[in-house]
């Protein structure tokens, strides 16, 4: 069996399903030696993950996902690799994140449970939420919760019939700060599943322009949102603009068919040199 990489996967420290442990463990079964642990807005699980990692052979990158916005860009993904995850404003600011996560997660039960109540049903339980979640709740935990209580018969069903109808505002980092965080602590920012953005390529081109000013250093050209063709084109994007490619199935573990881990679904795995350009960016960045 091949040697897969993977660098985007999730764990229960934002809204996978798995523990970093049994994430690795996972990744270890798929054949993964190499992978980033990229939780949304949260970097509890690097340590755990890197610790896992070593004990079976994976190197494991530090890695996180900020939720950031730009101009009329509402929900800009913008990837970190290769921080310190001991950084003491990276800690401050993603804990401000983890605070108002919680708030809002909290708020979108009471709303569904506001709704099931309207129309004669037995409300869900915030705790059993998280307990279910194992760390921090993330709005798939909930629709876990929705489907164990007999309400939705998949996650989508829950997000259509309740998460989505009940949803509360998401907090965002403005992308030339959350850029300017991942740089102070020691890392590299990369723009993640750019097709999830537009499919509009005079609308990305003119994205990547105002990123790369910003200082993108890199894309996630292999994901599971874009097919051969936008491969292509995000391929000669970033050869324009002197940016590196990386790859990642964003793997959370609970979805429907969904995402394999090395693997995203327009080309099965994900090309190996985007683990060492990677390791590259990051030994040359640590010289400077």
């Amino acid at each position: 069996m091949m040697e897969q990489v993977d660098l985007h996967t999730h764990s229960c420290c934002s809204d996978g399903a798995f523990t970093p442990q049994q994430l690795i463990e996972k990744a270890a079964q798929n054949h993964v030696v190499a992978m980033a642990l990229c939780d949304h807005d949260n970097i509890d699980g690097v340590e755990p993950a890197r610790q896992a990692g070593h004990q079976r052979g994976i190197d494991v990158i530090s890695g996180v996902e900020l939720s950031c916005v730009w101009k009329e860009f509402e929900d800009i993904h913008l990837l970190g690799y290769g921080f310190d995850p001991r950084h003491p404003r990276l800690i401050e600011e993603l804990s401000e994140f983890q605070q108002f996560r919680r708030q809002r997660n909290a708020l979108i039960v009471d709303k569904i449970n506001e709704r099931l109540q309207q129309r004669g049903l037995q409300p869900i339980c915030y705790e059993k939420v998280a307990e279910r979640a194992g760390g921090t709740i993330g709005r798939p935990h909930i629709a876990m919760e929705l489907m164990a209580a007999g309400y939705a018969k998949t996650v989508e069903e829950a997000f259509v019939k309740y998460l989505s109808p009940c949803n509360i505002a998401k907090k965002f980092f403005p992308v030339d700060e959350a850029m300017a965080l991942i740089h102070e602590a020691g890392g590299v920012a990369v723009l993640a599943h750019p097709p999830y953005i537009s499919r509009d390529p005079d609308v990305m081109t003119t994205l990547l322009d105002d990123l790369t000013a910003l200082g993108l250093q890199g894309v996630e050209v292999y994901n599971n949102g874009a097919n051969c063709d936008e491969i292509e084109w995000y391929l000669t994007q970033i050869r324009l603009r002197g940016l590196f490619a990386t790859g990642g199935s964003d793997f959370h573990g609970i979805e429907d068919g969904g995402a394999e881990l090395g693997k995203i679904r327009a080309i099965g795995s994900i090309p190996y040199n985007c683990y060492t350009t990677l390791r590259e960016v990051l030994s040359s960045h640590d010289d400077q």
